[in-house]
């Protein structure tokens, strides 16, 4: 019976990943129906918008040519119609002068006919019409402003749609998820000399597999991309996963995006739990400061830009370390217990403490602190979700720490069951906390330069929450990060425990 229910378990389990994924890939499809009849919209609109284009470089064209044809024809009408003008005053008068000199061969008198002769001789010498030209001053030829737009009808028939560039091939293998950046590398599926740049888009998600439609963020773009590959860096790695996508372009049209690939950004995150933290701290999530009044205003939230006169714990979910993991690996990632909120008692008494509100139940992880330079004294370190109310970081057999005391001289040591191991090695500004709970180590690394503060090989037996304490100042945590390539690189050369955690190795039980 319990086997028969274990397998019909699994049949609906796999039954309901199928229907998810058939109703991801509706709306997908729903998705993609509503962007062809947007996106044609808008190509008939742009198609308009440069036919319109077009035609109104015609029409001007048209207009000022037409005009040139018409200033030609007024300026040889102008002279032709002055030189008609001229030819009938000149026809006018000449005719004048012989209707007079017809005349003037009916005088008798020798000597008023000698007169008259002499004036028809000056009158003729002087007479327009043997001063005028005869010849045209302008032809009726507009041969000159003839056109043959064959070439040009012949481009405008040849007109087609720009060629669109080929989606380029993103290769999983090739990327890689480093030190909280993401290397993402394509190439196009045959060679194209004319794309000018690419366009990368990227954006976070829980879910592995295809993109979803529906309850995702919207697309981060990168856009000028020269060469074929880029590197995202400074990401916040606070969700399971991030979605690639990439496009081509020319000088004139982009082409269609790449098939989606999904790369594993896995890390901790989590934030502090203010239902089991001291009184004399005030805490919500992400922010925690120092209360010498004993937590009255424990119930009043705090804000951060409020507090940055004292000393605040800040759980920062981004930042710049680096580390190595090849993206198409998937490793384990603890996952935040919702049991883990209000299931202890608070601290009290001189247990100055807070504790992460997310187990650490296998994998390698890793988170860094910042001491505000006035803070008298606080630990950082790890312990079991059972310790007790009245219970020191480092003083009982769950709790693993390194304790800095800035109170009167400073002092640096490991702390693990009462013992302590003083750290001949200057406090650095930031300590990383590096915790492999499979493999039992517990490191503390100088975050800066990555030195090796102290290293505690034990075998956690229970799950284990990141633990804080602070007095008199304060802490800022930066969580959401990736195991630094560095610290693996030290870690896989280390050989047993190191020198400076032998006195304190223990095996838990």
């Amino acid at each position: 019976m319990d086997a028969q229910k274990e397998a019909l378990q699994r049949i609906i389990s796999t039954l309901a990943n199928k229907n998810d994924e058939i109703q991801n890939f509706i709306d997908t499809l729903n998705h993609t129906l509503k962007g062809v009849q947007a996106n044609s919209s808008n190509v008939i609109a742009e198609l308009d918008e440069e036919f319109d284009g077009l035609y109104s470089i015609l029409d001007e064209m048209k207009e000022s040519m037409t005009n040139s044809i018409k200033q030609e024809q007024a300026h040889k009408s102008q002279e032709l119609q002055n030189q008609l003008s001229q030819c009938s005053n000149a026809l006018e008068n000449s005719e004048e002068l012989l209707e007079y000199a017809a005349r003037s061969l009916d005088i008798k008198d020798p000597e008023e006919f000698s007169k008259a002769a002499r004036q028809i001789k000056d009158r003729v010498t002087m007479a327009s019409a043997f001063r005028i030209s005869l010849k045209p001053k302008v032809s009726d030829n507009m041969t000159h402003l003839m056109v043959d737009f064959s070439q040009e009808r012949q481009m405008l028939q040849a007109l087609k749609f720009l060629p669109v560039p080929k989606a380029p091939e993103i290769d999983p293998g090739e990327c890689l998820v480093a030190d909280n950046a993401v290397t993402v590398v394509w190439r196009m599926p045959e060679e194209d000399n004319k794309i000018d740049h690419f366009v990368l888009e990227y954006r976070k998600t829980n879910f592995d597999g295809l993109p979803r439609v529906k309850d995702e963020t919207c697309w981060d773009l990168i856009d000028y991309i020269k060469g074929t590959e880029y590197t995202l860096s400074g990401l916040k790695f606070d969700s399971k996963y991030m979605n690639f996508r990439v496009r081509a372009c020319n000088k004139a049209v982009a082409g269609e995006y790449s098939d989606p690939v999904t790369l594993e950004t896995k890390a901790l995150v989590f934030n502090l739990d203010n239902t089991s933290s001291h009184l004399n701290l005030k805490v919500e999530d992400s922010y925690v400061e120092w209360d010498s009044t004993g937590g009255k205003g424990q119930e009043n939230k705090i804000k951060g830009k409020e507090n940055k006169g004292s000393g605040q714990i800040t759980v920062l979910k981004n930042n710049t370390t680096r580390s190595g993991t090849p993206s198409p690996k998937r490793t384990s990632v603890s996952s935040r217990s919702p049991l883990i909120r209000g299931s202890r008692d608070r601290f009290t008494g001189e247990s100055y403490t807070v504790l992460g509100d997310t187990a650490i139940e296998s994998g390698q992880h890793y988170w860094e602190v910042r001491a505000q330079k006035d803070c008298k004294s606080y630990s950082v370190g790890v312990a079991y979700k059972n310790l007790g109310k009245f219970d020191q970081l480092g003083k009982t057999n769950t709790s693993w720490c390194i304790h800095v005391n800035n109170w009167l001289q400073t002092t640096f040591a490991a702390k693990h069951n009462n013992k302590a191991k003083a750290l001949d090695v200057p406090v650095p500004d930031r300590i990383g906390v590096y915790c492999d709970f499979d493999g039992g180590q517990l490191s503390f690394y100088n975050a800066s330069s990555k030195q090796l503060l102290h290293t505690f090989k034990t075998k956690f037996a229970q799950p284990l929450l990141p633990g804080f304490m602070v007095w008199c100042g304060g802490l800022a945590l930066s969580t959401g990060l990736q195991v630094p390539s560095a610290v693996k690189m030290l870690q896989k050369s280390e050989n047993g425990l190191s020198g400076s955690a032998s006195s304190l190795t223990n095996v838990t039980q």
